[in-house]
């Protein structure tokens, strides 16, 4: 599968079961994310703690393209190093500055197999939309970061990195000292963030 633009061949839709049953099989080829978006997410939705949207092909049968799931969130300076602190209020005026900035969360993730490795760059352009939603002037909302735990691994990492995202602790060690976690044990996501403001 290529050649598909979220935009020109796909509609975004809340995700929630009646979606499901309309469309093929989701999977984005992480058991871990699969089973959330297949059993976890709608009882999210349902406590208010976060909303996951799909893009779903327009044309028959339906094909779920991508899926997100976006959760209210902040990045507390008093829970980083003056370093990392630095870092991250660089580009906000000095008046502005706080304890507390508005965050949203990308919770989860996931394109589906299909898509993923293809000339169309279906992660490039969902990140390209989640961040020009957030930077609309219709957005509900202030949100001046957006922010994720992503999984430590490499193509994850990169992913995150090509689309401008940096972790908000700038090296392991350091992050593992701030949720007590030992040394010598992996640490398993990392923290990243992206300055709406910035791009």
């Amino acid at each position: 599968m290529d050649g598909i633009s979220l935009y020109d061949d796909c509609v975004m839709l809340a995700y929630n079961k009646e979606v499901r049953e309309k469309c093929l099989p989701f999977t984005c080829g992480e058991d871990d994310l699969d089973d959330f978006f297949l059993h976890d997410a709608d009882l999210y939705a349902d406590e208010l703690l976060g909303k996951t949207y799909c893009w779903v092909t327009t044309e028959f049968p339906h094909r779920i393209v991508a899926l997100f799931t976006l959760a209210n969130d902040s990045i507390k300076t008093k829970l980083i190093s003056s370093n990392d602190k630095n870092r991250l209020q660089r580009n906000i005026v000095n008046p502005k500055r706080g304890r507390s900035y508005p965050a949203v969360l990308i919770g989860r993730l996931g394109v589906n197999r299909e898509y993923q490795g293809t000339p169309s760059h279906v992660g490039q352009q969902l990140m390209v939309f989640i961040k020009d939603w957030f930077r609309h002037e219709d957005n509900k909302t202030g949100c001046r970061f957006l922010v994720v735990d992503a999984y430590n691994e490499d193509k994850v990492l990169k992913y995150y990195d090509k689309n401008g995202f940096v972790p908000l602790y700038k090296t392991e060690e350091i992050e593992k000292q701030y949720y007590d976690i030992p040394q010598d044990a992996p640490l398993k996501t990392r923290l990243l963030y992206f300055d709406l403001k910035k791009d």
